[in-house]
């Protein structure tokens, strides 16, 4: 049990620091390379953040725990919107960038009704897990391009706004990112040692440890991450975060999973499904009134996450 108990405490400890580095590095980076802080959080942070998931999944697949590799990615979404972006608006209300509410909450949308469509017959195929990777490359290539266009136009107010305090160079920048990710990964490895082994102990079925455990353990790179640019008021990067790892969690990380072995439903429910879809959708209209994310909608995610746990605990219970 103190194993256990050291094991969080150092995956608590990572996360805090790796989240300050990578936020520092990545805002400054985002400067020195003329580049939006949501860019940087769509892509560079989004992605690094969901290195966790990646691992775990992946992992799982080939060991043929379906209900781990697949509750993962279902969890961890409707945690990143539920819990994450919750808490986060809940501790400063965040201002959302226009180009978030027109086109990334909805391609995030779209992609999580794909996913309910393709996953109808109980399984997600080698071809189909192929066509969600072919996904994530041309959403990556989109938001890179997106990037450059942002560029031409000289916007100084998103590419050419500098950091505050003085401009670390490029190298230094990117160390903070590389330091920052590593430490996220590995306090994250930390803490879901220990959140696993605690379940364990307590006993629950794996589809509920893939849920919920799994899921918020491997979150928590992005709950670190966006409290702390929350905090920093680095809003762009926060959100970017959010809507970026639920994109990059299905294109990608279900993409490859299912391309190491196909993987099958395995515990997981049309109804976990939809409440992932029905978060995604939920948070569209919050965001499109006033482009600013207040404290009582916060308080709203909040509640549908509180009220999700409650439905699968109870599914536990029974």
């Amino acid at each position: 049990m103190l194993q256990t108990f050291l094991s969080l405490l150092a995956g608590l400890f990572g996360l805090y620091v790796g989240a300050e580095g990578l936020v520092r590095g990545s805002a400054s980076l985002a400067s020195q390379l003329g580049l939006s802080r949501l860019v940087i959080g769509l892509t560079v942070v989004a992605f690094g953040t969901s290195t966790p998931e990646l691992v775990v999944s992946i992992k799982a697949a080939h060991d043929g725990l379906f209900a781990i590799s697949l509750g993962n990615i279902v969890g961890s979404n409707i945690c990143n919107i539920a819990l994450i972006l919750g808490l986060s608006a809940l501790i400063k209300p965040i201002r959302i960038h226009a180009q978030v509410v027109r086109l990334q909450i909805p391609i995030m949308i779209l992609i999580s009704l794909i996913l309910m469509l393709l996953l109808l017959n109980g399984r997600l195929s080698r071809l189909e897990g192929a066509g969600l990777f072919l996904g994530i490359v041309f959403y990556t290539g989109y938001s890179l391009h997106l990037a450059r266009k942002e560029n031409r136009r000289s916007n100084a107010k998103e590419s050419g706004e500098s950091v505050k305090g003085p401009r670390a160079s490029l190298w230094v920048s990117a160390l903070f990112v590389a330091g920052g990710l590593g430490l996220l990964m590995a306090g994250a490895k930390f803490f879901l040692t220990g959140a696993v082994s605690l379940a364990r102990i307590l006993g629950v079925s794996e589809a509920f440890i893939g849920l919920t455990i799994v899921a918020i353990g491997t979150s928590l790179p992005e709950l670190a991450t966006s409290i702390m640019a929350v905090v920093k008021k680095e809003g762009d990067i926060a959100v970017g975060n959010v809507v970026g790892s639920n994109i990059f969690n299905i294109l990608c990380i279900l993409g490859v999973s299912s391309l190491v072995q196909p993987i099958q439903m395995a515990g997981i429910s049309l109804t976990d499904l939809g409440v992932m879809t029905a978060t995604a959708i939920l948070v569209l209209p919050m965001a499109r009134s006033g482009f600013l994310l207040a404290r009582w909608e916060g308080a709203i995610l909040l509640a549908v996450y509180g009220a999700y746990i409650y439905y699968l605990s109870s599914l536990m219970a029974s």
